[in-house]
């Protein structure tokens, strides 16, 4: 059998603040959305964009110094693995969320820029109503079970 690699590399901004919380034997978890931004052409020349809000959790002392030094708005370079979580809400069903367990989360840009981009996108962007829509569930972790 061959032994799998699981890899994943993101540069985006912060979608909203981080969201830290902390398990029962009081280990630090954020919660990050990064906003990644690609475009491609269509076969007719145009050019397509579109922005993908990954989900991001961060575990220990670098959960709480994102949670200190990160907002809205910020660059953020992401390192870790890709990991599908199944949970069950509280009405009963049953849910799935793919998200990125970081390893590394290196801060870009200087806090003039992140102050600049804090200001959000335009009105009827969209953006507001794609993070509602991320449904980022309950939280299972590796080590510990924590709300979110």
């Amino acid at each position: 059998m061959v032994r799998g690699y699981n890899r994943v590399i993101i540069v985006g901004n912060l979608a909203r603040d981080p969201e830290l919380r902390y398990t029962t034997s009081k280990r630090a978890v954020a919660r990050l959305v990064v906003a990644v931004n690609r475009s491609w052409s269509d076969p007719e020349g145009r050019v397509e964009e579109r922005v993908d809000f990954i989900p991001v959790v961060v575990w220990g002392p670098q959960a709480e110094s994102c949670n200190r030094y990160l907002v809205k708005g910020r660059a953020v370079l992401v390192e870790g693995r890709l990991q599908v979580r199944n949970f069950t809400t509280s009405a009963g069903d049953r849910r799935s969320v793919t998200e990125v367990v970081a390893d590394s989360v290196q801060f870009l840009g200087g806090r003039r820029e992140a102050a600049a981009e804090v200001s959000g996108p335009s009105q009827g962007s969209g953006v507001d109503e794609d993070l509602e829509a991320l449904d980022l569930g309950g939280f299972e972790g590796e080590e510990e079970d924590i709300p979110f």
